[in-house]
């Protein structure tokens, strides 16, 4: 299987399967001398881990991380750093019955096609497990972007059709984290939470939208041709378990506008160039601009359901399938640090393609 690495120079590469001994990450390109603050990379994980709310999957995994390589006396060296996670409250029997059949929507089928084997157990390496190796990578990309004062920032701004209308220059994002949907509208989060409950109930799951901001980014990221930096945080974004769209900036609306309408008009404020709209999400030419740069992401609902559905197994008989388990009825509030990660990724790896690398 090849596929299990992602950037240039800031390069990592993950490894293992959700029911596995562990999960793990090599990250390769890492500026030397760096200070890890390993509570902060505790903190983004905790974010992501299961069981951490009533709306989430109820496993229960500390997701302590245990350093290999690449790190001394709490700075980087300059090596690859290597580190992994355990796997330690898996249930493998809760798979048993699906160990020759094919769950709908899921990535049984084409795995087994393609190698003529699977790891049934919670999906494998096709599980959204393996995103605990993208939280740690792309908490330390984080403590790098710290360095250049530029935050990743997401959210949750739709769960359904409950839908977060305000624009993220209206919100205080720093409400995100003050309810378990990660939702910076406290009303509306009461809305999608109960939304997601009413689900649960169901045995059925549901899907929705994430909102990314990136702030602070400098004017020139990203590589003309194949290389934009749009393009690659779109491969970034669509590399994630579940992930069905991605739009920058007026992504599909801008449709409905005129060129006249859409155009960003740029002016000088005290000599630094700007424009008065940002209808381009801050990428233009596939190259950074210097404003905001901000996206959403839509979140298919989780695959997994509790309900009876008709597939087929391994021979082509048909079959009638039923989840078991734990599994998260809506993914969305797990999914803002992966996010999260794997846009603090995109924007590292292209700073240090502009710089030499020494911090």
């Amino acid at each position: 299987m090849s596929g299990n690495s992602f950037g240039k120079i800031f390069r990592i590469t993950t490894f293992g399967e959700s029911h596995g001994n562990s999960i793990g990450v090599v990250i390769d390109g890492c500026p030397s001398n760096l200070d890890i603050d390993l509570d902060f990379i505790k903190k983004e994980l905790n974010r992501r881990k299961p069981g951490q709310s009533e709306i989430t999957t109820s496993r229960k995994e500390d997701d302590e991380i245990e350093i290999l390589s690449g790190i001394f006396n709490g700075k980087t060296i300059g090596t690859p750093i290597s580190i992994i996670v355990k796997n330690k409250d898996f249930r493998e029997k809760d798979y048993y019955h699906i160990y020759d059949k094919f769950r709908p929507s899921h990535a049984d089928y084409t795995y087994y096609s393609k190698y003529g084997i699977r790891d049934y157990r919670g999906g494998g390496r096709a599980s959204a497990r393996e995103t605990i190796a993208r939280v740690i990578a792309g908490a330390i990309a984080k403590i790098i972007l710290r360095k250049y004062n530029i935050s990743v920032i997401a959210y949750v701004s739709q769960i359904g059709d409950i839908a977060l209308e305000k624009n993220y220059k209206e919100l205080d994002l720093n409400n995100i984290e003050s309810n378990i949907v990660r939702c910076p509208d406290n009303e509306t989060a009461t809305k999608m939470i109960e939304l997601i409950k009413n689900i649960k109930k169901e045995g059925d799951s549901i899907g929705g939208i994430i909102t990314c901001v990136v702030f602070n980014v400098p004017v020139g990221l990203g590589e003309p041709v194949f290389d934009k930096l749009n393009a690659d945080l779109a491969k970034a974004i669509f590399s994630i378990n579940a992930v069905k769209g991605f739009e920058i900036g007026s992504g599909f609306n801008s449709v409905y506008m005129k060129g006249s309408e859409h155009n960003d008009i740029f002016y000088n404020d005290n000599n630094i160039i700007k424009t008065k709209t940002n209808y381009s999400g801050g990428i233009q030419g596939g190259i950074s601009n210097g404003e905001d740069i901000y996206f959403r992401v839509a979140f298919k609902p989780v695959a997994t359901i509790l309900k009876e559905q008709n597939s087929i197994d391994i021979k082509g008989n048909e079959v009638i399938i039923e989840g078991k388990g734990r599994h998260d009825p809506c993914v969305l509030p797990r999914a803002v640090p992966i996010v999260e990660a794997m846009t603090a990724l995109v924007i590292v790896d292209h700073i240090l393609r502009n710089k030499s690398s020494k911090i």
